[in-house]
């Protein structure tokens, strides 16, 4: 059963900033032909809204795992969930980062998520994940590790 599911896609602003392809595109088509230019700014930003939506990854945790991205790792091999936000969680992604450190961080995503593991076959030592509801996730992980 899955106790806690988000896609870290991208936000409205992030939609808005790459919307700025289309007049980019349009000017630089502008002697050539405009409906053409318009035409392709317009294929370039979808595709770009594609790439991002598409390759935007999912945090996850379910009775027996918590995935992030592409890995996975079991609920007894976690042993501290701490959230971060604004200054904070810049700290985490920047001056305190390990560089061992399994990261799913989006730009666009403020709170990171820190989860400490303890499993002394891998050398990282925590994930940190981007989550918008982080106290949910660190909810959705501690009572699953609670009960491991």
């Amino acid at each position: 059963m899955t106790h806690y599911r988000e896609r870290l896609s991208p936000s409205w602003w992030i939609t808005l900033s790459v919307a700025l392809l289309i007049p980019a595109t349009s000017l630089i088509f502008l002697p050539v032909n405009l409906p053409l230019g318009i035409a392709v700014g317009i294929s370039l930003w979808a595709g770009s809204m594609a790439v991002l939506w598409f390759s935007s990854p999912t945090v996850s945790v379910t009775d027996s795992h918590l995935s992030a991205g592409s890995a996975t790792i079991d609920h007894k091999f976690v042993s501290g969930v701490e959230v971060f936000r604004k200054d904070e969680a810049t700290v985490q992604r920047g001056t305190k980062l390990d560089a061992r450190a399994w990261l799913v961080i989006r730009g666009w995503v403020d709170p990171v998520v820190k989860v400490t593991l303890n499993d002394p076959k891998d050398p990282t030592p925590y994930w940190l994940v981007s989550a918008r509801e982080p106290d949910k996730l660190a909810a959705a992980l501690a009572k699953r590790t609670e009960t491991t």
